[in-house]
């Protein structure tokens, strides 16, 4: 009868762990099983005994290693990993130019704004089908926005000033001229992309040389192009020469048409170039053909701190100036070659940019004017001295001269045309910027100095004491060398040579070079 009871309830329970097993609980995909697994086995011993597949993201608690003991319960969490593709439109940007063309008040608008495109992929984790995590893996412009451009007119009220010959001036990144009167004005160039690094016109006025700056997905830094100021409906000629920074201007004697210039290799470390300290010419026809270009000096060191650059000044057709840092010589172009006359002591910047002394040569070409690193004038050495001197040096080679001490790094001379004498001599003036902090001239602003061009008779002519100073720049005479014009605040002066009277021609604060020619 015992054994009988005994039998009937052992067939009643359910199946039990024998010796040597265990049994488990194996939690996955929303269903649990019981599964037997010998003792001592893992985690993922009973996985494989359920016959449950991790995928590569999914967590198992407790972990795959864990030692199971009976009665244990094992829960796979399922994680999956998905991208998604979220478009975004990027707004476009309102700029407004100013522009003296329009009268004030006026509106144009020069460029429809549009909106970009952005593509941004997120990837996403979703445990159990629930999102818990999204992050930004990749993000591409399919579409830049096209910012809109509006023209605001600044045509203000200025004295109609006569103009000799042609005056050119750089404003927004866009090149002016004025012939007559300075109520003729008309823009040359509204690109709007003239960096400022070359703005030259020829010797007879009827040419411009510039520099575009090149778009911000171009390797070159800049591009070289010529433009006639002449024409009613002039086309810009690429000249086929790039990253032209520190030096290109016309050969004295053009036509023809002939442009020397010097490149750098640009680079991402600070300045943003290596110079080649090259010179080189570039011919083109008035029709706009390049007919040919020639290497006059190859890539060299250039001297010390000769990575910066080299710049040139014409004296004729066949003979140049060149000033780097260490240094002003002449080049013979029947035989190029860099032939020194000053010895400067370079300066020592303790940072990534060089001075190059500011060079011009006399309207006879007979003597160079230059800007000397002086002697120190205390106990620091003498590549850290803060006196500059405008001097002139005989092209001969003969001993210089100074003219004007402690002048300023920036002074750069500004030869006038030759005025005849009554007694049949011919003279000259110098113009040059006088710095009204001479031993921190780096950072000083200027004042405009005319004077005899042996240093005599020397004249602050521009500001009047105790208005604002100039920014560094080389200023341009009028032909007849009764005027100087220059960028003050931001604006186009024209200056009497002989009274200092100063007349405003702009006003939209964006002007950056100025050149005059007959």
């Amino acid at each position: 009868m015992c054994l009988s009871v005994l039998a009937a309830a052992g067939g009643c329970a359910g199946p039990q762990a024998t010796a040597g097993t265990i049994r488990v609980e194996v939690s996955a995909d929303g269903q649990t099983q019981t599964v037997e697994i010998a003792s001592g086995s893992t985690v993922q011993q009973a996985l494989e005994q359920a016959d449950v597949q991790l995928g590569e993201f999914d967590r198992v608690e407790p972990p795959t290693y864990t030692l199971l003991t009976d009665g244990a319960a094992v829960e796979v969490r399922r994680i999956t990993e998905r991208f998604e593709v979220e478009s975004v439109t990027l707004p476009f940007e309102h700029q407004t130019i100013r522009n003296e063309a329009l009268a004030e008040g006026e509106t144009r608008l020069l460029q429809p704004g549009q909106n970009g495109l952005q593509e941004i992929t997120y990837r996403i984790i979703e445990e159990g089908g629930v999102e818990v995590s999204r992050t930004a893996v990749q993000s591409v412009v399919v579409q830049a926005p096209v910012a809109e451009i509006l023209m605001i007119g600044a045509q203000a009220a200025h004295a109609v000033v006569a103009i000799d010959g042609t005056l050119a001036y750089l404003s927004g990144g866009n090149a002016w001229i004025l012939r007559d009167s300075s109520a003729n004005r008309r823009p040359v160039i509204v690109s709007g992309d003239l960096d400022g690094r070359v703005f030259r016109l020829s010797p007879d006025g009827q040419w411009l040389l510039f520099t575009r700056a090149a778009p911000d997905d171009s390797p070159s830094i800049n591009s070289l192009w010529a433009v006639s100021t002449i024409s009613q409906t002039p086309e810009p000629i690429d000249l086929q020469a790039e990253n032209v920074v520190h030096f290109a201007d016309w050969a004295p004697d053009s036509p023809p048409l002939t442009v020397a210039y010097s490149t750098v290799e640009p680079s991402p470390a600070a300045p943003g170039w290596q110079a080649n300290n090259d010179l080189l010419l570039v011919t083109f026809s008035p029709g706009g053909r390049v007919t040919s270009h020639r290497t006059l000096i190859g890539p060299n060191a250039g001297g010390l701190y000769g990575w910066w650059g080299t710049s040139f000044a014409w004296a004729t057709n066949t003979i140049m100036a060149y000033a780097r840092a260490d240094g002003v010589g002449l080049i013979d172009l029947a035989d190029p070659d860099f032939v020194a006359l000053v010895d400067v002591t370079p300066l020592d910047t303790f940072s990534d940019w060089a001075w190059v002394p500011p060079v011009a040569w006399g309207p006879d070409q007979h003597a160079l004017y230059l800007v000397d690193h002086g002697a120190p004038t205390g106990s620091e050495s003498a590549g850290a001295s803060q006196t500059f001197d405008l001097v002139v040096a005989p092209r001969d080679g003969g001993p210089t001269l100074t003219l004007a001490s402690r002048a300023g790094m920036f002074a750069s001379p500004a030869t006038s045309p030759a005025v005849p004498l009554p007694g049949g001599e011919v003279s000259f003036q110098v113009a040059y910027l006088q710095a009204l902090s001479p031993l921190q001239s780096a950072e000083s602003s200027y004042q405009l100095v005319v004077m005899d061009r042996d240093g005599s008779n020397a004249t602050v002519l521009f500001p009047a004491a105790g208005e604002p100073g100039l920014e560094p720049q080389t200023v341009a005479w009028s032909p007849d060398a009764s005027k100087i014009a220059l960028e003050y605040r931001g604006d186009l002066w024209i200056v009497d040579a002989a009274t200092g009277l100063g007349q405003t021609l702009t006003g939209d604060g964006q002007v950056v070079a100025v050149q005059w020619r007959p």
